[in-house]
């Protein structure tokens, strides 16, 4: 298990947050995780976008609905920010510690200067349960939505609530 991957579970476990590990081949796009047939009622699987604003001072992670698309000029608009666009890898690395195809919110355990908003989707807040990568794509983590707003509360990231249709 990479170090990565551990730090995930020691501060679920801290918190006294359960949950439900998968483990499964590398994925990299929600289409393939898809395959594994993690579902069950009420459980989402979220689709996770690190973007940058035009002058690449500010950073989002965005958490989506995998079935949703998100249009970046919309979600800019409703968070009064300049133009979006996706953060390179070098900014993943340097803000989340993750690579491309672990996106997640567990990144927020690397972010220790508090950089990065999370924006949530509305329609993720009527979930019973979400699922995650636990910062690498060898597995997913299912929690229930209120101990990932636990989570997010212990990570202190700045927090606010977009709606994508």
């Amino acid at each position: 298990m990479e170090a990565k991957e551990k730090k995930v579970y020691e501060t679920l476990d801290s918190l006294g947050i359960k949950y439900d590990k998968y483990t499964h081949p590398a994925v990299n796009t929600i289409a393939e995780i898809e395959e594994y047939d993690l579902k069950g009622e009420n459980i989402a699987h979220c689709k996770n976008i690190f973007l940058r604003n035009s002058k690449g001072n500010k950073h989002y992670l965005v958490l989506v609905e995998s079935h949703k698309k998100t249009q970046t000029k919309d979600l800019a608009k409703q968070i009064q920010s300049t133009r979006l666009s996706f953060a390179s890898e070098k900014r993943l690395d340097k803000y989340l510690g993750l690579k491309p195809g672990a996106v997640s919110p567990f990144g927020l355990i690397n972010d220790e200067n508090k950089e990065v908003e999370l924006l949530i989707d509305k329609d993720l807040t009527k979930k019973e349960k979400i699922t995650f990568h636990p910062n690498v794509n060898t597995a997913s983590v299912t929690i229930s939505y209120d101990d990932f707003q636990k989570y997010v509360k212990w990570c202190g990231n700045k927090v606010g609530y977009v709606d994508i249709e």
